[in-house]
């Protein structure tokens, strides 16, 4: 992976509220979206427990969102029921968002769920590109 993306204060604020294991599992995730999309903008949501990660903050534009819990972290994408899922990692069965659970670094670092956020990416309205 490469080098980590600063972390702002805000940042600090918000996952001081979680364990050393969770702290690391979002912080894991957040590398490999920004090695990934680069492009990213990256929104804080306190009252969900989650960092939405996206092109805008529009609900259209977010790529995938990481959700944090007492003990594991899910890594959420609002247009999962579109993504191709040959190992059967996605969970949910809302209408369209679908999400990994996440309790081990090791998962983060595996080619499938590179391979999951890639096709976020590749299905997600880039600004512009849609005639904005």
């Amino acid at each position: 992976m490469n080098i980590r993306k600063t972390i702002s204060e805000e940042l600090e604020d918000f996952l001081s509220n979680y364990t050393p294991e969770v702290r690391n599992l979002a912080l894991a995730l957040r590398d490999l979206v920004f090695e990934i999309e680069p492009r990213v903008k990256e929104q804080i949501d306190f009252k969900a427990s989650l960092l939405g990660y996206g092109y805008r903050e529009t609900y259209k534009h977010i790529i995938c969102v990481i959700i944090l819990y007492s003990e594991y972290v899910n890594l959420g994408f609002p247009r999962g029921v579109d993504l191709a899922d040959p190992e059967g990692l996605l969970e949910g069965t809302g209408k369209y968002a679908r999400h990994v659970k996440m309790r081990e670094l090791a998962q983060i670092e595996s080619a499938e769920v590179a391979a999951l956020l890639q096709g976020a990416v590749e299905i997600t309205p880039y600004p512009g590109d849609e005639g904005e």
